[in-house]
This record gives C-alpha cells, structure tokens and sequence, in this order.
C-alpha cells in the first residue's frame, strides 16, 4: 500500500526537497494518511510552530520550547503520522500574519483541544472571553471557569496551553501586579500586550 501510494513520488524528479515534501504531504493528507500537519512561520516573535489535525488547530508552540520536541510530542500524544504539511496550516498563518500587523483582533479557526482536558480545557474555553487589549486576573478566570478557589490552577493551564496568541493566556495576569510567567518567556507576553494595547 505504501509502495503504491509514494511511488508516483519516488520515481519523478523532484524539483526540489522542499517541493517534493510539499507532494509528499498532500499525498498523504489526499490518501488520508495526515493526521498531523505542521508548519513552522516567522512571527515578531520568532518562529512558531503551527500544527492542525483534521479538525483543526492544535498546536501552537514558541522556539524556546523546543519544536523537534514539541513534533515529538505530538506524535506520542496524537498520531506517530505528522508530516510538514503548509497548505493545511495556510489560514492559520494568513491570520497569526494579519493578528501581528494588528489587522485581527479576534481568530476565526476550528480549534482541536486533543492536548487538554478537564479544568484545563474549561480554562482555554474562557480565554477568548477575554476582550482583545484588555486582561484578567487568573482568580477572575478560575471565577468564570466555575471554581474560584482554583486560581493556581488556572495559571497551570495558562502554562500549559498548547494555543496560545490564538487562545489568549497572555491576556491572564497575576491580580497583585506585573505580567507573570509565560510560556514563550515574559518579553513575548509584554509584546503581545503590548500590541493590544495600541
């Protein structure tokens, strides 16, 4: 099967190495072998990894969170099947581009939670809750969520969030004062306040 399916591939001259990745991925993705696509783009706030299984995006990771781990995570966690695969990640990227230009306050994309459960995901479904260039406390959150008392838990799930830019943890702030701890390091969540707040 596999044979059949790549030898078209294997055969023709590729044009070049990242042509015959991107033949390679909508192969698999038209043979229903993709079931995880990721894609690697530049941002202000260097490269991000974007990764979307069929029913949406998944993942979203920051270079200092290593993303030969994060691949690698995501084949344990979802499918040993993830391939580089642009086209399915285009829309997320034309969004994360027109959101960093400050043409998008808000992302329109099916999202995929695969990565997160119970509290945690009630915690993310109340992030875009929160208004573009405004912020809450993570006691207000744990209020929202339904459990006021779980506030260190809600900084667990900020910290944990597989989505953040698109759902929005950094607008999550400690209630005494400054920024608190972010998954792509403080300077990423102050600039993306930052570019809020314009």
């Amino acid at each position: 099967m596999i044979d059949e399916t790549l030898g078209p591939l294997i055969d023709e001259e590729p044009a070049g190495l990242a042509g015959l990745k991107d033949r390679l991925a909508k192969l698999a993705g038209d043979s229903g072998l993709l079931d995880v696509g990721y894609l690697i783009m530049d941002s202000p706030l260097g490269p991000l990894l974007l990764a979307a299984t069929e029913r949406g995006l998944a993942r979203v990771a920051y270079q200092v969170q290593d993303h030969d781990r994060v691949i690698a995570e995501l084949s344990d966690k979802i499918s040993p099947r993830v391939l580089r695969a642009p086209r399915r990640l285009d829309p997320v990227a034309r969004e994360l581009d027109e959101y960093f230009a400050g043409r998008r306050s808000e992302f329109d994309l099916e999202l995929d939670l695969v990565l997160t459960a119970g509290f945690r995901q009630q915690v993310l479904r109340e992030l875009p809750t929160i208004e573009y260039g405004s912020t809450a406390s993570y006691r207000q959150i744990a209020e929202r969520a339904g459990s006021p008392r779980a506030f260190r838990a809600v900084g667990t799930a900020c910290a944990l969030n597989p989505l953040p830019i698109v759902l929005p943890c950094h607008r999550v702030v400690p209630s005494g004062g400054g920024i608190g701890q972010y998954a792509g390091g403080p300077e990423a969540k102050a600039t993306l306040l930052a570019l809020e707040s314009r």
